[in-house]
Order: C-alpha cells, then structure tokens, then sequence
C-alpha cells in the first residue's frame, strides 16, 4: 500500500512460531473474551510477528528485562539496537539472537487483541490480518525505518481522521474502520480493557462496482466510505 498510512505490521514468519512454541522468551497468554477460540493464541506466531514487526518499522520493542522491568532503550542501547533492526531489514536478524543475547522476554501477553480483517476475494493479494492494541513503553522513542516505510507518525485518532477526511492523509480502508472505533476512548487504559472484554469478529469488506469505479465496502455499512 505505497503513499498509505497504516499501522504496523507483516508476515508470520517461521522464527516467529518456534519462539512461541518453545515459550522460554515469551509471556504465556491467556484466553479472553475477545478470542475465545484462541485465534491468536501462542504457537500461531501471530504475537511474535507483532512484536518484531513494530520493532523493524517502529523501533518499538516491547520486552521485558531480567529485572521484570519494562525495556527502555537509552541513548547508550540505541547504537546496539538499531544494528539489530538493520540486520533484520538485510534478513540476517534473529528476534531469537536478540532476546538471548540482551536476556530478554517478549511482553506478549501485552497485546490486546482489536480486530481481524480479510482482504476482499476479488483482490489480486490477500491478507488475513489480526490486529492487536498496546501501550507504548514511556522510555523509548519510536522511528519509523525508511526502509519498508516512508513516513512516520504519532497521532491521535480523532487527528487522523480530521486530516483523512480533509483529503490530506492517505489511509487504508482497515485503519479508517479502526481509528473511529479508537476516537471514542479518552484513554489508552480505556481502550484496553474495552478490546479484552469485546469479542473480536471479522470483517471482511467486498469490492462493489459503481459508475465504472471501484469501491471497497463492508456488505453491512455499504454507505459508510
């Protein structure tokens, strides 16, 4: 999606499920009741590609030290952790390799889960995307790559939907659904615990043609874009 602004994210890949299956540098999670049926539950690799993944595109690495404490990257760790990044950019990085060596455990049980998207069937590729909410470490600084992407930026979701709306910010159509559900929590905390309670459905929006134009929808708001 060049010139589109979404959150981030990539493919499972297969380190992804190992470190989950052995389970030694991640968090054990537990069932809640926006997945019962353990949709992302460990051994899938779905939190350990959401982890790596924020870490490669936004320098944001959610784990935890020895010390059980929160990771914060000061200026002294952040030479040593953009090496990292830049191994993985070039696919000689290993999440594994990182954790062992900085003795380190992903804070998987971190990520709540939000939402669940399927591209629309008549789409060249497709995707089936999961989702998932976290708050933000106070002691790190987040930075997009340049690399996979071209811009980056904090925002609040009422912002992003103002400048979208004006015609000056360019989003997908998950993250448009996304950030208004976003904008009516005056607090992170807030938005948490609502994604742990509600239970997590899939939207699979469809492509519609209209006056010779192409248009994505979802078959249950068909007026709403």
């Amino acid at each position: 999606m060049p010139d589109v602004y979404v959150f981030p994210g990539g493919v499972v890949m297969e380190e992804d499920r190992n470190i989950e299956v052995a389970g030694q540098l991640c968090v054990p999670d537990g069932v809640t009741a926006s997945d019962p049926e353990g949709r992302t539950r460990l051994g899938h690799g779905l939190r350990v590609a959401a982890l790596r993944e924020l870490f490669e595109e936004a320098n944001v690495l959610l784990a935890y030290t020895h010390e059980q404490r929160m990771l914060a990257i000061d200026e002294q760790a952040l030479a040593r952790f953009t090496t990292y990044r830049h191994l993985f950019h070039q696919q000689q990085g290993s999440m594994e390799a990182l954790l062992l060596s900085e003795q380190l455990v992903l804070a998987s049980e971190q990520l709540h889960y939000f939402s669940h998207w399927i591209t629309p069937e008549a789409s060249p590729r497709r995707y089936d995307t999961h989702f998932f909410l976290a708050q933000a470490p106070g002691e790190q600084e987040a930075m997009y790559d340049q690399i996979e992407t071209s811009d980056g930026i904090w925002i609040g979701p009422e912002a992003a939907l103002a400048r979208y709306e004006a015609g000056a910010f360019n989003l997908a159509f998950p993250t448009i659904y996304q950030l208004r559900e976003l904008a009516v929590f005056p607090a992170v905390r807030a938005a948490l615990a609502t994604a742990d309670q509600q239970y997590v459905r899939t939207q699979r929006p469809v492509m519609v043609e209209e006056d010779d134009q192409t248009r994505i929808i979802l078959p249950e708001e068909p007026d709403n874009l």
